[in-house]
C-alpha cells in the first residue's frame, strides 16, 4: 500500500496541488488493507489513563509507544485486537467514533514529551501523537505546543478551517474541527526530502509553491508544512536536547483548562506556527507572564481567537465569516480577528505583536524576494550578544529565519531607530530589536504571473475588519506590514518575540548567530 490509496480528492475538487482539495481518510472498504488510531485526549499526566481508538483491516495490530527525540525512546511494543469499523464522512468535524481498543494507566518514570503511536497491519502503517505532561515540574522551560494550530491545519478526513466538506455546497471550510481523528501525515514525522514553505518564484512568473507540488505527488496533507510537530515544534525540540537544554513539555489546550499549567517554570518556550488561540490560553499565559514569568516566542502569526468544547476535543472558529455566522458575533468571544473592534483586546497586549501588521514574508508574490532574515537595528541588545552582528546586519538570511508568516507591529524612525507608534494597545515597554517589511497582499504585474490562492483577499478581509472598509487608504494599511524580533516588558516579566514561523530553520541549518540569540535567550540571565 502507499500513501496515495488514501488520497481523496474532494468533491470540488480543481486539480490543482495549491487550490485543490485533497486529503487523506481511511476507507470503508473492509476488504483494504489499514489501520488507523487516535487517543482520547490529546496530553496526559503520569498515572492518568490513556486510551486508544482504532480501526483496521485486520484482527490485530502491532502498537509501538516511543518518546520522541533524536533517538526516539521505545516505552512499549505489543499486539493489540483490532477490528473494522467505517468511518462517517464528518469524521473531521464530529470524530470518527471508532471504539477503544487499548488503555493504559501511564507509568509515574514515564518521562514528559511528545509520544508517538504506531500503528502496524501487513500493508498499512500510521502514526498518531499524545503529549505527556510534568507530574510535576523538574525543569526550567516548558514547551508549549501549539495545538490550537495543529487542529485547525490537520486536513485527515475532508475538513479543517481552510478547505472542507461542509456548508450547503459541501465544499466549504468547517468552523467546527474535532480532535477525535488521525492526524495527517507529515504532522508527526517530517516526510523524507520534503521542501519547507519559503520559497521565491522567478520574477515575473506565475507563482510556485513546492511544499504544496510536492504534497499532492506524495500523496500527503498539503499542511504538512504549515503545522504539526514535524514542522517546528520537534526539530527546535532536537536541537535543544543536543545543547543539553531541558525542557517539558504541555499544550495550548492545558494552558486553556488549568490557569496554572505554567506554575513552577521560569520561562515558556512557544515555537513555530501559533495562529490559533482561546481567551482562555491569553488569560492564563498573561497572568504568569505579569507575576514574573518569561515567553520566549519564536514563532508567527498571532491571529484567530477560538472557542474550545468544554471536553477541549472540538475547537470553533468562524474566521471570515464570523460576523455573520458565530452565534457570539455581538461579543468579544466572537471567533475572528485578535484585532477586531469587538474582541477589545488586541494582539500585541499580550505578545508584544500581531498578525495583523505582518502576516506574509518569503513565498508567492509576498515579500519573496526580501532578506530573508531580520535586519538588526539594536545590535547592543543583550540577545546579540555573542553573534558578532551590527547596526543593518541582517540575522538569519542564510537559513531563510523570515517568513512564512511572521508578527509585527506600526512604528515611527528616529535617528534611525525604529519604536512602536503610539496607540498599538501595548502594555507595557517594547524595545524593536530587528525588522523585516512583510505584507498580505501577493503581488503582480499582470494576468501572468498573479496569484490566484493568497492573491488581494487577505489584505481586504484585515482592511474590513481591523479598519472598518476597504478602499486604497486601507488596502495600502493592511498590505505594508513588517516582521518584528522584539522584547517586551509587562508587569513583572518579559516577552522576547521573533515573530517568525521559520526561526527554526536558522536551527535546523545550525546558522552560528541564530543558535547564538537561540541560546542567549533560552540559558542567559535576561537583562
Amino acid at each position: 500500500m502507499t500513501l496515495k490509496d488514501f488520497f481523496v480528492a474532494g468533491p470540488h475538487d480543481d486539480g490543482s496541488p495549491v487550490t485543490g482539495h485533497y486529503y487523506e481518510i481511511a476507507s470503508n472498504d473492509p476488504t483494504r488493507a489499514q489501520v488507523w488510531g487516535y487517543t482520547g485526549a490529546l496530553s496526559y499526566r503520569p498515572g492518568e489513563v490513556l486510551t486508544l481508538h482504532a480501526m483496521s483491516s485486520a484482527p490485530k495490530a502491532r502498537l509501538v509507544i516511543a518518546r520522541d527525540g533524536i533517538a526516539p525512546e521505545t516505552v512499549l511494543e505489543q499486539d493489540i485486537p483490532t477490528a473494522f469499523h467505517e468511518t462517517p464522512a464528518d469524521c473531521s468535524v464530529r470524530g470518527c467514533n471508532w471504539p477503544e481498543v487499548f488503555r493504559l494507566d501511564i507509568p509515574a518514570d514515564w518521562k514528559s514529551g511528545v509520544y508517538t503511536v504506531t500503528l502496524t497491519v501487513p500493508g498499512h502503517r500510521s502514526q498518531h501523537m499524545f503529549v505527556l505532561r510534568a507530574a510535576s515540574p523538574t525543569a526550567r522551560i516548558a514547551m508549549v505546543l501549539a495545538t490550537g494550530t495543529w487542529c485547525a491545519y490537520n486536513d485527515w478526513g475532508g475538513s479543517n478551517h481552510y478547505q472542507g466538506l461542509t456548508g450547503e455546497s459541501g465544499g466549504e471550510f468547517s468552523p467546527h474541527v474535532s480532535l477525535l481523528r488521525p492526524w495527517a501525515t507529515g504532522f508527526v514525522a517530517w516526510p523524507e526530502d520534503a521542501p519547507r514553505i519559503p520559497h521565491a518564484s522567478p520574477l515575473l512568473s506565475r507563482p510556485a509553491y513546492p511544499h504544496m507540488d510536492y504534497a499532492r505527488a506524495m500523496g500527503i496533507s498539503k499542511k504538512y508544512a504549515s503545522s504539526g510537530w514535524a514542522a517546528f515544534e520537534r526539530p527546535f525540540a532536537l536541537w535543544c536536547e543536543a545543547q543539553g537544554i531541558g525542557l517539558e513539555y504541555l499544550t495550548q489546550h492545558d494552558l486553556h483548562r488549568h490557569p496554572d499549567a505554567l506554575a513552577g517554570y521560569d520561562r515558556a518556550l512557544i515555537v513555530g506556527h501559533d495562529e490559533y488561540w482561546t481567551w482562555e490560553m491569553r488569560a492564563h499565559l498573561d497572568a504568569w507572564v505579569d507575576a514574573g514569568g518569561q515567553l520566549a516566542r519564536f514563532g508567527g502569526n498571532f491571529f484567530w481567537q477560538t472557542r474550545l468544547s468544554d471536553d477541549l476535543l472540538t475547537q470553533t472558529c468562524f474566521k471570515a465569516t464570523a460576523e455573520q455566522a458565530d452565534p457570539l458575533a455581538a461579543t468579544d468571544r466572537i471567533t475572528s480577528y485578535w484585532d477586531h473592534p469587538r474582541v477589545g483586546w488586541p494582539a500585541v497586549a499580550t505578545m508584544g505583536l500581531t498578525g495583523s501588521m505582518g502576516v506574509y514574508a518569503g513565498w508567492s508574490r509576498c515579500a519573496a524576494h526580501g532578506s530573508g532574515g531580520f535586519t538588526i537595528y539594536r545590535p547592543e541588545h543583550w540577545v546579540m550578544e555573542g553573534t558578532g552582528l551590527g547596526y543593518g546586519d541582517v540575522l538569519g538570511a542564510a537559513s531563510k529565519i523570515f517568513g512564512y508568516e511572521v508578527d509585527g507591529i506600526d512604528y515611527t524612525m528616529t535617528h534611525g531607530l525604529p519604536f512602536a507608534a503610539e496607540g498599538t494597545g501595548l502594555q507595557g515597554e517594547l524595545t524593536i530589536i530587528g525588522l523585516s517589511p512583510a505584507t498580505t497582499l501577493a503581488h503582480s504585474t499582470g494576468p501572468h504571473d498573479v496569484d490566484h490562492f493568497i492573491g488581494t483577499l487577505d489584505a481586504e478581509d484585515v482592511a474590513q475588519k481591523v479598519y472598518g472598509r476597504v478602499d486604497a487608504e486601507t488596502l495600502g494599511r493592511a498590505s505594508r506590514g513588517n516582521g518584528c524580533m522584539v522584547e517586551y516588558r509587562r508587569g513583572k516579566g518579559a516577552v522576547f518575540n521573533a515573530g517568525s514561523c521559520e526561526w527554526v530553520a536558522g536551527l535546523i541549518a545550525r546558522e552560528r548567530p541564530v543558535e547564538q540569540v537561540t541560546r542567549n535567550i533560552l540559558t542567559g540571565p535576561w537583562a
